[in-house]
């Protein structure tokens, strides 16, 4: 287990990470997950703020629990921990930091076996240094796509070490694009509805950016679906928004009216694949009208 710190103890009132070992009567055993697995001990009064009526169900062995420090003794190795002084919010805080951290040690431990080193050798050298310079490594590493001259230069790690490590990092944390989805009924039964409807998909059309491009096809009238690509989730999701409000206004100005029928969401290649056998089915069914048409005629 790394420690994903220069220090080999946390400081008192830190966040950390941990997992539940065994529950004593005094309290739980945990081992510190980010601080190479030393022990720690959650005192039973330090569980809840509330009297406690069932240990098992506020602490279970094998679960990971956000707590705060107490109390560290380096030379007796105690380290008092508490679970009830941790706000929800500092839960959120601290799992959102353990995360980063278990990705700059999946990164390290990847460029470690590649070339046939210790790990701990690489926290020494790159992550611990970059942690102190940037508040974290992870966000040091994610910078390092778009400037990697800025972040490495004063590691002095060696070439084929740097290529391996910044080959990972391209490959873990380049941002993968998302498609993001939303589907409208637009109706407009005024004289010049058909322009009308046009006019509206288009004002939504019109909040396209670079980086977020939008485009509105028809499924079967009145269903439209929006659909973007973007590497920024929440810009994407953000922009959709907007062009379903834009839609919505534009059409309204024209005396008609618009049904969210699913709001700006990011969709899988599942949603697609349903999204297009409906397309389909209608395209078919249109064929189908306009076949009949042709036999009609024919009769007459």
């Amino acid at each position: 287990m790394p420690r994903f710190y220069e220090s080999k103890y946390p400081d008192v009132d830190q966040l950390v990470m941990v997992q539940v070992q065994s529950i004593e009567e005094m309290g739980a055993y945990v081992k510190l997950l980010e601080y190479d697995g030393i022990e720690g001990m959650i005192l039973l009064s330090e569980l809840s703020r509330r009297r406690i009526r069932s240990v098992q169900k506020l602490i279970r062995e094998g679960r990971n629990e956000v707590v705060v420090v107490m109390r560290v003794d380096p030379d007796k190795g105690y380290i008092d921990l508490s679970k009830r002084r941790v706000s929800a919010e500092e839960v959120v805080k601290c799992e959102e930091q353990y995360e980063k951290g278990k990705t700059v040690d999946s990164i390290l431990v990847q460029v470690a076996k590649k070339r046939n080193v210790p790990a701990e050798d690489l926290y020494e050298k790159i992550a611990w240094p970059l942690h102190k310079q940037y508040g974290h490594s992870y966000e040091a590493f994610k910078l390092s796509i778009t400037e990697p001259d800025a972040i490495f230069g004063s590691l002095n790690l060696d070439s084929d070490t740097l290529a391996d490590l910044r080959a990972v990092i391209a490959r873990r944390l380049t941002p993968k694009p998302v498609k993001v989805r939303a589907d409208v009924e637009v109706r407009c039964f005024d004289y010049a509805g058909i322009e009308a409807v046009r006019r509206a998909l288009k004002a939504g059309e019109a909040l396209s950016t670079e980086e977020v491009p939008i485009k509105v096809r028809l499924v079967a009238p009145p269903l439209y679906v929006m659909t973007t690509t973007s590497t920024d989730k929440a810009l994407a999701i953000e922009r959709m928004e907007k062009a379903v409000e834009a839609i919505g206004e534009k059409i309204a100005e024209e005396k008609g009216d618009m049904t969210i029928k699913m709001n700006p969401k990011v969709v899988s290649d599942t949603d697609d694949a349903e999204l297009k056998e409906l397309m389909e089915r209608f395209e078919a069914q249109n064929m189908d009208v306009a076949g009949d048409d042709d036999e009609s005629e024919e009769d007459e």
